[in-house]
């Protein structure tokens, strides 16, 4: 197979690219990409990003989110780990067939002298623990299909960045990850590296080098970092996206225990509420039409009450403590 570079290691530029080329690339045969994240969450396309994402870890981490095209679940990206994407004409949608496009990357593993299994529809499996997720999307008689490979990837940071748990749950929710999970690293030949590993699947896939790179054009190249400025970098389509849902969460300070309840549409607030028993000086109503209609966001949020914080609407609870409140989740239900 041919293959195609992708530009660097920004995940809103890759998985722009990954769109673009579904669309656009229309290969006469199969095509494929390696390429790397930085620190990401990948979204898929129906999810709801409030509710997948540590928004507070993320944002200290600098961990992008970005909303994919193809649908499954939420998946964590970092240079420990491995893209892969096949784009191939295909004649309808129901001649798709996941083990398909998997098997080339578990043979490739196999040439590297790493014994994988297939598991169910679309995961590999080393000594019973997923090294492997995939996913797939059809549009205009081609698929894309893509997938991750864990060579070493921080399994910490996954479990805190797709995880809103106390701090005293992580530990033991990152044993359980590392139960399941594996990274191909530590069943590799000794010695072999990332970058070495990834340039013997390329020699692999492109039939022991015999096949060359698809070449893109610069008007191709502008309109994928087009896409990417215009959309996938974008909060309307990585946050805003998401489906209508209600947030509540209760907390207890110094100040007095707070309940909060939002409605959230299209990633704005279309109204909320809170209760408790905390001493306000003034009716906190007096600002809530200032919090309806901002984007569920601890920035746009800490605006509104910034601008008021000698209202002392919530008696002596903190700006920071309230926006806690906020962006710690208790509970998210989606609507509908």
């Amino acid at each position: 197979m041919q293959f195609i570079n992708y530009f660097n290691q920004d995940a809103y530029t890759n998985i722009a690219m990954d769109a673009w080329l579904l669309k656009n690339l229309k290969p006469k045969k199969p095509v494929f990409a390696l390429w790397q994240n930085k620190k990401a969450v990948i979204i898929g396309e129906n999810q709801n990003t409030f509710s997948e994402v540590n928004q507070a870890y993320i944002e200290s981490q600098n961990v992008q989110v970005v909303r994919r095209v193809s649908g499954g679940g939420a998946v964590y990206h970092d240079l420990g780990n491995i893209c892969f994407t096949f784009f191939v004409p295909v004649a309808t949608s129901a001649s798709v067939d996941f083990h398909q496009f998997v098997k080339p990357m578990a043979d490739a593993l196999e040439s590297l002298g790493i014994r994988v299994d297939i598991s169910g529809r679309n995961d590999l499996e080393i000594a019973g623990k997923k090294v492997s997720g995939n996913a797939q999307r059809y549009a205009g008689g081609y698929l894309m299909h893509h997938g991750t490979l864990l060579w070493d990837t921080d399994v910490d940071a996954m479990v805190r960045s797709l995880n809103v748990a106390d701090e005293k749950f992580i530990s033991k929710a990152a044993k359980s990850v590392r139960a399941r999970v594996g990274n191909i690293k530590d069943y590799a030949p000794e010695g072999l590296t990332i970058s070495t590993f990834i340039d013997q699947l390329k020699y692999y896939l492109t039939d022991e080098g015999k096949d060359t790179e698809y070449v893109l054009s610069e008007a191709q190249k502008a309109s994928i970092k087009k896409l990417r400025d215009e959309k996938f970098s974008q909060w309307a389509w990585n946050y805003g996206k998401s489906p209508q849902f209600m947030y509540n969460n209760h907390a207890k300070y110094d100040g007095g225990a707070i309940d909060v309840q939002i409605d959230v549409k299209n990633g704005d607030i279309t109204d909320i509420n809170f209760t408790g028993d905390f001493l306000g000086v003034r009716d906190w109503r007096e600002i809530k039409s200032e919090l309806i209609g901002i984007p569920f966001t601890r920035d746009a949020i800490a605006e509104v009450l910034d601008r008021n914080k000698d209202g002392q609407y919530f008696g002596s609870i903190t700006n920071d403590e309230l926006l806690e409140t906020f962006f710690q989740k208790d509970e998210v239900k989606i609507n509908g």
